[in-house]
């Protein structure tokens, strides 16, 4: 492990086109590279179909579309979704097939993992705004929060993330610009990767400020109206809505910092010291937890929003009724004959949430 430290790992990978993969491989035996396979492919394809349904269930409503809550949580979705896809491929390709390519080849790839994951960020902090004005000034969240402006902030973000991500293939590395490389990422140099989590502590702080407003608002509303013992009005159960969506985005919060701490932590520590193999293989399984995190978020949000839960509903019963449409048993047709109030209350409890 000795040719494998920062200035060897270096001058292996900067002096040919063809990256020297030895010094960042991790897995050593068949058992190790079939379990990381069947992790992240599994783990993948789930968090693809979640956010595949996430981002079905938003564009197919006209109500949905128009919200700018949706359109950042829309974001996310589609974050999640290229986080799956990427990271789920690059890093089977990487660890288990060693295949890297060309520099340029492996910058692309790098960049898109980059990319997916600081824009899962970034509409984090847009949604976290977007609820800090709802709640901070309710009054002028519709004149302030328009659609137009959503969609701006949607577009400029993912334009930045696009561009601080493929910085390296512009050029930024260590090989043009002759510093010292990460131990973690071939090519990247450690004053870039010094920056994005820079930049990552600082959409968090933002984040977790933002929340936390939030809940000290609502946590204020509540004793307020404990204490007046006030009668809840139609804009009070738009704060209250509010307030709850609020709630979801801080448990997907807790999520996502959970999953990246351990990976950010040991990122931040192969700054400072030179990492062994056990180290690297720890590194390696750490994140992984980002499938996690791109995983749980769309059950956090068929879980808490009431809006998207009813349209979950919805689309299961239509499948219910298709398949049931050729044939249907007897005993299903009386039960579904004295199950008809029911369903026309449910149908009428979503309306009811989706006007509001």
């Amino acid at each position: 492990m000795n040719k494998c430290g920062q200035g060897s790992s270096e001058n292996a990978t900067c002096g040919t086109q063809v990256i020297d993969v030895q010094c960042y491989l991790i897995l050593n035996s068949t058992s190790q590279k079939i379990f990381i396979a069947v992790l992240c492919i599994g783990a993948g394809a789930l968090c693809i179909l979640e956010n595949t349904v996430i981002l079905w269930m938003i564009l197919t409503s006209s109500h949905l579309r128009r919200k700018p809550s949706y359109i950042f949580l829309m974001s996310l979705a589609v974050a999640d979704l290229l986080a799956s896809m990427v990271f789920s491929y690059s890093f089977v390709d990487f660890h288990v097939f060693h295949g890297v390519g060309t520099h340029g080849v492996f910058l692309f790839k790098l960049g898109g993992v980059t990319a997916s994951f600081t824009a899962s960020l970034g509409s984090l902090l847009l949604m976290a705004f977007d609820r800090y004005v709802s709640i901070h000034k309710p009054y002028m969240y519709k004149a302030k929060v328009t659609r137009k402006r959503a969609l701006l902030a949607f577009a400029g973000m993912w334009l930045i993330t696009m561009f601080i991500a493929y910085l390296p293939l512009m050029g930024v590395n260590c090989c043009q610009l002759g510093t010292s490389c990460s131990e973690l990422f071939p090519l990247i140099s450690n004053t870039y990767l010094a920056s994005w989590i820079i930049l990552v502590v600082v959409l968090l702080t933002l984040i977790i400020f933002s929340y936390a407003h939030i809940l000290w608002k609502a946590h204020k509303h509540a004793v307020y109206m404990e204490q007046q013992n006030v009668q809840p009005v139609r804009g009070q159960v738009r704060l209250r809505l509010d307030i709850m969506l609020a709630k979801t985005l801080v448990l997907v919060l807790l999520v996502l910092v959970i999953c990246w701490s351990p990976a950010l932590i040991l990122m931040m520590h192969s700054l400072r010291f030179s990492l062994n193999k056990s180290i690297k293989t720890t590194f390696a399984f750490c994140s992984t937890l980002c499938l996690v995190n791109s995983m749980v978020n769309p059950m956090i949000y068929a879980w808490r929003s009431s809006e998207l839960r009813c349209k979950l509903i919805k689309g299961f019963r239509n499948i219910k009724r298709l398949l049931r449409f050729k044939g249907i048993d007897p005993e299903v047709d009386g039960a579904q004959k004295n199950s008809g109030l029911d369903t026309v209350v449910e149908d009428t409890v979503c309306d009811t949430e989706l006007s509001q």
